[in-house]
């Protein structure tokens, strides 16, 4: 009994085989486009030959694929982007099937993702206790207002249009209330040789006590 069903075995697995063996191979050959423009190749799509041990094959840059397949073999066609689609090779085709494959693009929304930049859990805490909080709006504006913030704008910041404007308005009025009145030479006047005279003997008397 154990001989005969080991024949009916070994005669149903030789049948199998010689019925695969027996459907004939096919150059099977195409390339691959955008389902939304027939202008648009897709490069790098892998093909899967799932009736032939999972053999996969790669297209090149320009979609185009060639490879031998049997009649009837299912070809899984996956990329990146675009949703999967399966091509069946028919029957008959006299040794050589052209097909011309559309993928179709496909939006996946993943979950949102965050990196933290500590490794352990204990990081995370020492981080957390050594944090220092930021001020709130109220603190940020006094301290955009105070006096130090606001000298320190006066000296670096140039000065607008309305202080320009001023300037050269006060400029325009005394030119025009000295037009008709001589300018005073500062060399002839005595109160400005006193001051000078008084600015040099200080600087002479400071000179003198830091030598002493």
């Amino acid at each position: 009994m154990k001989h005969i069903i080991g024949i009916l075995f070994l005669f149903i697995t030789v049948t199998a085989f010689a019925q695969k063996q027996e459907k004939p191979l096919v150059q099977f050959t195409g390339i691959v486009h955008n389902a939304d423009s027939s202008l648009v190749i897709v490069p790098y799509v892998n093909i899967t030959n799932t009736n032939s041990q999972k053999t996969a094959y790669v297209t090149n840059y320009e979609g185009y694929f060639s490879f031998v397949a049997h009649e009837q073999d299912t070809l899984r066609f996956t990329c990146v982007g675009y949703a999967p689609t399966t091509v069946v090779i028919p029957a008959n085709v006299n040794k050589s099937y052209t097909v011309q494959v559309n993928l179709k693009p496909q939006i996946i929304n993943l979950p949102t993702f965050h990196v933290f930049p500590w490794a352990t859990t204990d990081e995370f805490k020492k981080d957390f206790v050594a944090m220092k909080v930021a001020d709130d709006d109220l603190e940020i504006a006094k301290k955009n207002v105070s006096k130090a913030t606001l000298t320190a704008l006066i000296s670096t910041l140039a000065r607008d249009g309305q202080e320009i404007g001023d300037a050269n308005y006060q400029g325009l009025n005394s030119s025009i209330m000295n037009s008709h009145s001589i300018t005073p030479n500062p060399l002839l006047n005595p109160l400005a040789w006193g001051s000078f005279i008084n600015q040099i003997t200080q600087g002479d008397k400071s000179r003198q006590s830091n030598g002493d």
